[in-house]
């Protein structure tokens, strides 16, 4: 399974259901969202700041994930920018990768 990182950024309306949810049950809301795709979270915090949540899960592919965060997105609860981490083992092997490349020329 590929990792991610959900930075998640409440809205007015996000905001009121977690003053009425509070924090432990929006994480499990969360936890079932990335369940029902077939990924499991790793990790799971508040924040102050711009980002009011971080997550990283796993997930199946890359569409898994998409789909988990739209629906935040889409019901207007949240915002979700989304990162695919790499473990430095994959990047070992994107280090070692051959790739064609030409610069732009002047």
């Amino acid at each position: 399974m590929a990792k991610y990182l959900f930075q998640v950024s409440y809205t007015a309306e996000g905001i009121r259901t977690l003053l009425r949810d509070g924090g432990t049950k929006r994480r499990q809301v969360a936890e079932k969202l990335i369940k029902s795709i077939g990924g499991k979270v790793e990790s799971y915090y508040y924040a102050f700041g711009e980002t009011d949540i971080f997550i990283i899960f796993d997930a199946p592919d890359n569409a898994s994930a998409a789909a988990a965060s739209l629906v935040p997105s889409g019901v207007g609860v949240a915002r979700v920018k989304t990162t695919v981490l790499l473990t430095p083992a994959e990047m070992d092997r994107a280090a070692r990768k051959k790739v064609r490349y030409a610069p732009p020329t002047r």
